[in-house]
């Protein structure tokens, strides 16, 4: 039905085979929806959409059995997937980029429906056993993953596309769009046979994913829409908790390692990174203070980083002459101050 020749489907002659298939082009008034019905007899047992770019296997009044192929789609001719091919999508990964060809996602568990076409859109209601329902609306000439009556769980894809990172985030959690850039960075350099530690892709991963968004500020002292590290968002809503108040709630937030770099709590880290300029205006004008807490801010000062023997654990030692009379050292130690390693430095 709606196959129409010249305006919803036509002939395209493939030079390496010398075969001629007839391929589906959308309606340049979008008012005709290619879709295949399969009757037996007078019964309609199949309605079948046909996607934009699909390739015909049958004609009208052909037999079809069971398993038959009605409708090919060709996959895009292979591009250069070598690794300097793959790093676009490492980077498209690692800055947290909305891909160009995003799938739609479920957000619920539930079972598919369609609806009308509006507009040259399809409805698909997916509705779960409690009866709550979420529509979403996919352009005709998108390729469906889900037919009517399937199933399918919170996060799988109704159309063919790209998964946006974000809309794992925002409806499986944390851990789920943690362990899906890890799969995804590593299937790029896994394809050249170059092997890389899980641990070194989860430590950029955790950094990307170390601010929140503040929803209801509560008894903090925190604004709606402030994003804020995780670590200090906890020690307010611990201090806040045992004084009797209300905690801040919160949204989790993916930034790319770009942004992520640049929204460090020390404007040194930030600026080492990249706009230099913009960084260290952004701090003068604000009057920030940097308290030389990690590793980056520290080296560029010259001073030990916090670790080893910079820890902060190791600050403040008794250092004392050895002595055999244990019960000696510590009644001296008892009674004289600490010596803060830290202020030699």
């Amino acid at each position: 039905s709606d196959i129409v020749e010249g305006e919803t489907v036509r002939e395209l002659y493939d030079e390496r085979s010398g075969i001629t298939n007839i391929v589906v082009v959308e309606h340049r008034e979008r008012r005709l929806h290619p879709h295949l019905q399969v009757f037996d007899g007078d019964k309609r047992i199949a309605n079948i959409s046909v996607p934009t770019g699909g390739y015909l296997q049958v004609r009208d009044g052909d037999e079809v059995k069971e398993g038959d192929i009605l409708i090919k789609i060709p996959r895009e001719s292979s591009k250069s997937r070598d690794i300097t091919g793959g790093l676009p999508r490492v980077a498209e990964l690692f800055e947290a980029r909305k891909p160009k060809d995003t799938a739609v996602v479920s957000e619920i568990d539930g079972f598919v429906e369609f609806g009308e076409t509006e507009r040259g859109n399809r409805r698909i209601i997916i509705r779960d056993e409690q009866g709550e329902a979420r529509e979403y609306s996919i352009p005709i000439g998108k390729h469906l993953r889900v037919h009517e009556g399937d199933r399918v769980r919170a996060g799988d894809r109704l159309s063919e596309g790209s998964i946006d990172p974000h809309d794992i985030l925002r409806i499986k959690g944390e851990n789920a769009v943690q362990q899906y850039m890890l799969d995804e960075i590593q299937a790029v350099y896994r394809l050249q046979g170059v092997t890389i530690n899980d641990k070194h892709v989860e430590v950029i991963v955790a950094q990307m994913l170390r601010k929140v968004r503040i929803e209801k500020a509560g008894d903090t002292e925190f604004l709606e829409g402030d994003d804020v590290d995780k670590r200090k968002l906890r020690e307010v809503n611990e201090r806040v908790i045992n004084e009797g108040g209300e905690p801040a709630t919160f949204k989790p937030m993916l930034l790319g390692i770009t942004k992520a770099s640049l929204t460090t709590e020390s404007f040194l880290s930030a600026a080492s990174f990249q706009e230099t300029t913009k960084v260290l205006s952004k701090a003068a004008v604000e009057g920030k203070v940097d308290k030389l807490s990690g590793l980056k801010e520290n080296l560029i000062m010259g001073n030990l980083i916090p670790a080893g023997t910079g820890s902060r654990n190791l600050r403040k030692l008794r250092v004392k002459d050895t002595a055999t009379d244990f019960s000696q050292v510590e009644e001296s130690a008892a009674s004289e101050d600490f010596v803060d390693i830290g202020e030699q430095f």
